[in-house]
């Protein structure tokens, strides 16, 4: 649940908005939802995505930073303003900028274009699957002071409840079912965002980067192993 609204993963319910003002992009990503059983709306500017947004209420939105009448970026922030509706972002490669400002604003996912439209469906499923918590078990998750319950999707550094986003939660319960193990990026790509994607481990760092932030006053720290990845170490 988010800000209220359940997000069913149900590709029979799930809603999604594509913010995309490439008519063959918008074409090839709507058949191949659709194909998946999605329902889908699009919107070809940022004036149409706040009306489609507000009308249909999505489980999630497909939003190319590229617009014609605004920054995407800028309307994802608007995004994020009002709700915490996932969203999975596309950009062009002379966008990683944006990119990487996404990354750090809390975006779900991104894929850089061209892409592969099947990946993009296996995106969206995981990003929702994420989002409904259904991902790991329901055994709470003791780590020196730092306490994750997966079932509640709740984390407590010692009696400080900690607010975490959908992947830095999933992030910290694959640290914490795993102490001490060394993760690589790689492995941390695949097992939190639900596929391999080689030579895009920026989107690691950059979660672990907030993740560390937010978890002040943790005994157990996450670790950076040069050149291989990162391990969560418990207090002595």
């Amino acid at each position: 649940m988010r800000d209220g609204i359940t997000l069913s993963i149900s590709a029979m319910t799930a809603r999604i908005v594509i913010v995309e003002d490439d008519p063959s992009v918008a074409e090839l990503v709507t058949l191949y939802l659709r194909n998946a059983e999605f329902i889908v709306a699009h919107a070809r500017t940022a004036a149409e995505a706040r009306t489609k947004i507000e009308e249909t209420k999505p489980a999630l939105i497909v939003l190319d930073l590229g617009l014609p009448d605004a920054n995407g970026l800028d309307l994802f922030h608007e995004i994020r303003g009002h709700a915490d509706t996932p969203v999975l972002a596309l950009t062009a490669r002379a966008e990683d900028v944006q990119k990487i400002e996404a990354l750090e604003s809390g975006m779900d996912d991104y894929m850089t274009k061209p892409f592969n439209p099947k990946e993009l469906v296996a995106r969206v499923r995981a990003v929702l699957r994420r989002v409904a918590g259904m991902p790991g078990g329901g055994r709470t998750l003791i780590v020196g002071n730092v306490r994750i319950d997966p079932a509640r999707h709740e984390v407590h550094v010692g009696d400080r409840p900690v607010s975490l986003r959908a992947k830095e939660f999933e992030l910290l319960e694959a640290f914490c079912r795993q102490p001490g193990i060394v993760l690589t990026r790689d492995r941390l790509l695949e097992d939190v965002w639900g596929f391999a994607y080689p030579g895009e481990t920026r989107t690691v760092d950059v979660h672990v980067k907030q993740l560390r932030d937010k978890l002040t006053g943790a005994d157990a720290k996450i670790e950076t192993v040069w050149g291989v990845g990162y391990k969560l170490v418990a207090p002595s």
